[in-house]
């Protein structure tokens, strides 16, 4: 037995709000036994089930691998239960490894401290042993490993992302203020796309940016596996993984690949630069041939006929001579939802509460998500064709 076939805890990491949407795509990955956390969901597997999750999660943040859970009151009883794991198991004498530490209600006060007694811990186990210990410091190019210790309760694992998922490796031009791809595929997954997709729907996403939303719409659509892009993550630098086993799951999630979209997928932004920013970042994706993009305003954007989704992310300004210009920008896009979405399922994403009521439509729900410290709302509007009283009724 191998260290990639014990099986233990696996924690995957993820924003607050998201969760429910984790824990759906894992369960759609196998993966029954799961607990929703705060940020965060609890699973069960091996490093081999690891690789997987890296691969395929679309709203997660890190997948961790628990090592051991242990009581520790101090800093001295911390670095005695760490020196005690055999790590020659997991580091190479002549690797290199990384610590992290997420720490609370604790002796020590400090983050930093607390990974560095697990760095000395893992150090002295290697020179008792062996007479060296491998190199370590603040990279992600080798093994990493995360410590979350919470009054007198701590647990190690083995991070085996490294850079975090979200960073898929197609966005090399994020142009202004872009959406994580793990937040915009949380708010995609939340709109039903997936099963609409599925059903020769289009996706529209006016304002488009650096492409995100449309890039992770066509992914999903695709069923284009997220970490396919990426070359590096931590558990590749585990002693005994297998890279012929990787390349099978590569291959794999290859083959799983739609080989088309039947219904249409659009972005459009009024910025050049913004359009030439998101061809770019499709196409390192893989996904530039089925996005249609083109420069115009928002309320310029084709709106084919039959079911879709229409998705904004307008800007929710900070400051108050902001927030004056960008109302009239909130009232358009309600205008454009009743003159030219007809049938549709509309969407905002804003982090303002005061320009959302501009929009002037009644929202058929709202959904907290969080950008970065920001609480926001994803704002939903069933867009009826015709006239229906319902769609002129004031936000409440």
């Amino acid at each position: 037995m191998t260290i990639f076939t014990q099986k233990a805890p696996i924690l995957v990491t993820c924003p607050k709000d998201i969760p429910p949407y984790l824990e759906e795509e894992l369960h759609g990955l196998g993966f029954d036994r799961t607990h929703a956390l705060d940020a965060g969901v609890e699973t069960y597997g091996t490093l081999k089930d690891c690789m997987h999750l890296n691969l395929w999660v679309r709203t997660g943040h890190r997948v961790f691998h628990e090592l051991k859970r242990f009581r520790a009151f101090d800093a001295d009883e911390l670095y005695r239960e760490v020196l005690g794991l055999p790590w020659e198991d997991y580091i190479a004498k002549d690797g290199y490894f990384r610590v992290d530490a997420a720490i609370r209600d604790t002796t020590v006060t400090d983050s930093r401290f607390a990974g560095l007694r697990v760095k000395d811990a893992v150090a002295d186990r290697f020179m008792e042993q062996f007479g060296e210990r491998p190199d370590s410091g603040p990279d992600t190019s080798g093994v990493c490993l995360f410590l979350h210790w919470n009054r007198n309760q701590a647990t190690l694992y083995l991070d085996t992302t490294g850079d975090p998922l979200p960073r898929r490796g197609y966005r090399k031009r994020p142009h202004k203020a872009p959406m994580q791809e793990t937040l915009a595929a949380a708010c995609i997954l939340s709109s039903g796309w997936p099963e609409l997709a599925k059903k020769g729907g289009h996706f529209i996403a006016p304002m488009c940016g650096a492409g995100t939303l449309a890039i992770e719409a066509a992914l999903m659509a695709l069923n284009g596996a997220p970490g396919l892009l990426r070359d590096n993550f931590s558990f590749m630098h585990l002693p005994g993984f297998d890279a012929d086993a990787w390349d099978d799951m590569l291959g794999a999630a290859e083959d799983a690949e739609n080989p088309e979209i039947t219904g249409r997928i659009i972005a459009t932004d009024h910025d050049p630069e913004a359009v030439e920013a998101a061809r770019d970042n499709a196409r390192l994706a893989g996904v530039g041939d089925f996005i249609e993009f083109a420069v115009c305003d928002y309320s310029e954007t084709e709106i084919p006929e039959g079911p879709g989704i229409v998705m904004l992310n307008p800007e929710y300004g900070e400051r108050l001579g902001e927030m004056d210009k960008l109302e009239s920008v909130y009232k358009g896009i309600g205008d454009f939802f009743k003159k030219e979405c007809g049938g549709k399922t509309g969407f905002i994403f804003t982090g303002n509460s005061r320009l959302a009521k501009r929009v002037g439509l009644r929202t058929k729900s709202r959904k907290i998500f969080w950008n970065a410290k920001i609480e926001c709302r994803l704002l939903e509007y069933e867009l009826y064709a015709g006239s229906k009283k319902a769609i002129s009724a004031p936000e409440s």
